[in-house]
């Protein structure tokens, strides 16, 4: 199966390109950006060297369609997804900071929590809490956004202390942050499954607060299936989910935390189809719809060429 992990396209009126981790994003005129999802997949801050065939349409149409089914709670970038990997949206200035949402106490905020950890982000931990255990009520957990490497921890009252948003635009965020999450949560419970963490990024535009990038992905999201959860939480079993957590509990099984002196394994072919399929499997829950893997043929970059490029042509 084909994946794609670099572009190098040059469309009409391109000003620039960005290429992140997982999407590249090129800068067209002075008011739209073109985001592609690649192939590409990464955990602990480092690009593994294997791309996931289909795994850039998953996220971008995820995405696509939780920013359509969300768009009465906050406005959001989005203007039209031209091509299954492509969404085109409006130019914001991002906020430098993402906003992590958790209900359940499970993944990084657990192994924190097993070092004695009770307080993150400003937030207070209950003691004697069970990994996969549920909060009283979800947590905003904010992180910093870092261009490479990690991204740190940091409090409400230090991102307003330190400028990184006003405390009103926070105020918004924070509201927005909330409603998207329990919005996220009751489609999923339509779907038998549990929303337990996520994370929004936000920008702003003409004095607009704006919902930017993708929006409840396996990549951002971390899902359990519910049944099952409250027995498996009785009896201290993992739960069965649908993230990247996966892959992370993969790597670490390998000795691979990206901390110095630790090498990454190799990934298989048969890993990668097996990740995909982990990815198409989320797809398909979440969206109750069956996926289309008809894109698998044909040149991947040449029909992303052709789809964005009818479309600004269209849109001039």
């Amino acid at each position: 199966m084909k994946a794609l992990t670099t572009t190098d396209f040059h469309f009409d009126r391109q000003r620039s390109v960005y290429h992140g981790k997982v999407r590249d994003v090129y800068d067209i005129d002075a008011d739209r950006l073109v985001m592609i999802a690649t192939d590409r997949i990464s955990a602990f801050d480092v690009i593994l060297p294997k791309g996931i065939p289909f795994k850039g349409q998953v996220l971008n149409q995820i995405a696509a369609k939780f920013l359509d089914l969300t768009a009465d709670i906050c406005p959001n970038w989005k203007l039209a997804t031209p091509d299954p990997m492509v969404t085109v949206g409006l130019k914001c200035e991002p906020f430098r900071v993402e906003m992590i949402i958790r209900s359940i106490l499970t993944g990084s905020a657990w192994r924190a929590y097993q070092e004695g950890c009770r307080e993150l982000c400003g937030v207070r931990l209950p003691d004697g809490m069970r990994e996969n255990e549920r909060f009283p009520q979800p947590i905003i957990t904010p992180t910093t956004k870092a261009d490479e490497g990690h991204d740190l921890n940091i409090s409400r009252e230090e991102i307003i202390a330190q400028g990184l948003v006003s405390a009103e635009d926070y105020a918004v965020i924070e509201d927005y942050t909330r409603r998207l999450f329990a919005r996220g949560q009751e489609i999923a419970a339509r779907q038998g499954l549990i929303l337990v963490d996520t994370k929004y990024e936000f920008g702003k535009r003409d004095g607009r607060v704006y919902l930017i990038d993708e929006i409840h992905t396996p990549d951002s999201s971390r899902y359990f299936y519910a049944e099952g959860y409250e027995e498996k939480l009785a009896k201290g079993a993992p739960q069965r989910q649908l993230s990247k957590e996966f892959l992370r509990q993969w790597l670490i099984a390998r000795g691979f935390m990206n901390e110095p002196g630790q090498t990454m394994p190799d990934i298989t072919d048969e890993y990668a189809l097996e990740v995909s399929n982990r990815y198409i499997e989320l797809y398909e829950h979440i969206t109750g719809e069956p996926f289309n893997r008809s894109t698998e043929t044909g040149d991947i970059a040449a029909r992303i060429h052709c789809n964005v490029s009818a479309y600004l042509a269209q849109e001039k």
